[in-house]
């Protein structure tokens, strides 16, 4: 396959992962690293924003900002239904009878964000769920938000993704500190 049909097979599963987490996926598991050493999971709204990095934001009462500041490395899963005319011709080592479900999986390091970041992203994000008329979760002011919450941004170093590609195709890459593919 020519670099160019594999540049574009990539910008096409790129695309179609954007798509999926931000209208399909949901709810994300978010991983860190406890005191102990043992990844924790839980599952957390995360916004995935166009250079793979990923924002939260969350109540300051959390165990994993702690986490965070002990050890940054986390992992942002975001996995779902298979995609129209996925296959499951020729699995690896088992047949279990189903479909490889879709997967997007940014590994990377947390970061405290600004304050002006965290309103900026707590604003936008509540936004956007109103305009669907999911009103459910509280409106806070700049003072709530700034007294109440903490913005993290998930800097990634590499991506994952599966079920975007032709059967069992995957893609992974790594991101460098400039935020640029590599």
């Amino acid at each position: 396959m020519h670099a160019a049909d594999v540049d574009a097979e990539l910008a096409r599963a790129q695309q179609a992962a954007m798509q999926f987490v931000l209208t399909e996926a949901g709810f994300a598991q978010v991983t860190s690293i406890d005191a102990s050493g043992f990844p924790v999971a839980r599952t957390m709204t995360a916004f995935l924003t166009d250079d793979w990095s990923v924002e939260l934001v969350q109540r300051r009462s959390h165990r994993r900002l702690g986490q965070w500041r002990r050890d940054p490395h986390t992992s942002v899963t975001w996995v779902g239904s298979p995609a129209p005319g996925a296959s499951n011709e020729r699995p690896h080592v088992f047949d279990v009878g189903l479909l490889p479900p879709r997967l997007v999986s940014i590994r990377g390091h947390a970061e405290v964000m600004p304050p002006a970041s965290t309103v900026r992203c707590y604003s936008e994000q509540l936004g956007r769920q109103r305009e669907h008329g999911w009103t459910r979760a509280p409106v806070r002011t700049r003072e709530q938000v700034l007294e109440d919450l903490v913005g993290i941004r998930i800097r990634p170093v590499r991506v994952r993704l599966e079920g975007f590609g032709t059967g069992a195709q995957s893609f992974t890459w790594d991101i460098d500190d400039a935020g640029r593919n590599r």
